[in-house]
């Protein structure tokens, strides 16, 4: 991607093109839709567009909204901030290091597995997962006894570019080296479809960023993360 500036806000940008039949707000703040995502962005921090992100969070006083970009997070005091954190955006440049061994366990996963899909997110605490988070991409998972004990899927998402989201496994079967191994066919999936793999993770979370660095993914930036809801 020449350029890389859309990364930079990232959740605006998802929302205005390959996320656009989730968008609900107005030209100057955008928010998926209750059930799909807890995320939301104004187009720019300009007095208007957060008038306009405050005005949408208010709308909705029963939700907890996650505002996630690269640029220092400015809120007017027209919204509450319940938490706000510091991420990483890292980015898998090429085929780096991404050879791996066919798997006949990986296996696609639809509609049909959502609920084990909720279940096994709310288990295991991956990131925000509703009951519509399926639908933001293709997901994929391995299946023993029937039972989903493993998946990884896609969340954000601009022209080119496809984040990697909701890696977990269930504690009975971690130690195992499936989750590192779903990154891997995940990303490879969107690679063969002539799309960039990224991913985020919590700056504190030093195992994982050592473990998206050995897969080849590097640090592309900061971000700031807040948690807000409405006054």
């Amino acid at each position: 991607m020449t350029n890389d500036t859309p990364m930079n806000r990232l959740i605006w940008h998802s929302l205005q093109t390959c996320h656009a039949r989730f968008a609900e707000g107005s030209e100057l703040a955008l928010t998926f839709q209750e059930d799909v995502s807890p995320f939301i962005a104004s187009k720019d921090d300009s007095a208007a567009s957060l008038n306009a992100l405050s005005q949408l969070v208010n709308s909705h006083p029963h939700r907890k909204f996650l505002l996630m970009q690269k640029d220092p997070i400015h809120l007017p005091d027209t919204v509450f901030t319940e938490k706000t954190d510091t991420g990483v955006q890292m980015i898998l440049d090429g085929e780096a290091s991404l050879n791996t061994r066919a798997s006949s366990e990986i296996i696609p996963l639809t509609t049909s597995d959502a609920a084990e899909m909720l279940a096994l997110a709310t288990l295991t605490e991956p990131g925000p997962f509703f009951t519509r988070t399926h639908e933001m991409g293709n997901f994929c998972g391995i299946k023993r006894d029937g039972k989903l004990i493993a998946m990884a899927g896609e969340r954000l998402k601009i022209p080119g570019m496809s984040e990697i989201t909701a890696v977990c496994t269930h504690p009975d079967y971690r130690g195992q080296g499936l989750a590192t191994h779903l990154i891997k066919h995940a990303a490879q999936q969107m690679q063969q479809r002539g799309e960039t793999p990224f991913l985020h993770t919590y700056a504190s979370n030093t195992g994982a960023i050592s473990l998206y660095k050995h897969l080849g993914f590097r640090l592309r930036c900061d971000v700031n993360l807040a948690v807000i809801t409405a006054c």
